[in-house]
């Protein structure tokens, strides 16, 4: 019996110290990536495009920067959303707009790093998307808690653009959660 306590407590010893080092993993590069966004916007005048409808990032790539006054967080975004991307930042999905290509925009992160506190975020506070080429901010106007599989949430909404931010829903679940929680924003100012 003893035995067996010895080698659940060593599995337990194990199993924390995997999870802290993934954790230490994550915001470390959270941190560079948000160092790199924060170089990229600070040579705005270098990195800019003449028009936005051309703004077409690479995979992988730090494109600008996802503040939220409401719940202090400062967050870099990065063209794509698989896990690797996910580990630097706030994802853009690949398929959809950027400010000023006149559609849908949407960015996903996950609920346990850089969206811990997002359900915090009320109804009237805002977003703002800072890219090389401008800032755009968004004020909520809606949320909404889906399936994990419902894709029904990402579509066009030519001519009008609206932010999409999306994360595991619920907030404290343990593992794969079986929901997404929506955010929906509108623009409200571009520079």
């Amino acid at each position: 019996m003893r035995r067996i306590a010895i080698l659940v407590m060593l599995a337990g010893v194990i199993f924390l110290t995997i999870g802290s080092y993934q954790i230490y993993q994550t915001k470390t590069a959270e941190k560079e990536s948000l160092k790199e966004v924060n170089e990229l916007l600070s040579n705005r005048e270098e990195h800019a495009v003449k028009n936005p409808l051309e703004f077409k990032p690479s995979p992988n790539e730090k494109v600008g920067k996802l503040q939220i006054p409401s719940i202090d967080a400062e967050l870099a975004i990065v063209e794509g959303t698989d896990p690797d991307d996910l580990a630097e930042g706030v994802g853009h999905y690949s398929g959809s707009a950027y400010p000023e290509q006149n559609d849908q925009i949407v960015l996903s992160g996950h609920r346990d790093t850089v969206f811990r506190s997002l359900g915090e975020v009320k109804l009237g506070d805002t977003f703002t998307i800072q890219l090389p080429h401008g800032d755009y901010t968004y004020e909520m106007v809606d949320s909404k808690i889906v399936d994990a599989d419902d894709t029904s949430i990402i579509k066009s909404t030519a001519p009008d653009e609206e932010l999409v931010i999306s994360t595991c829903y619920p907030f404290s679940y343990v593992g794969n959660a079986p929901d997404r929680y929506i955010i929906y924003a509108k623009p409200i100012q571009t520079d």
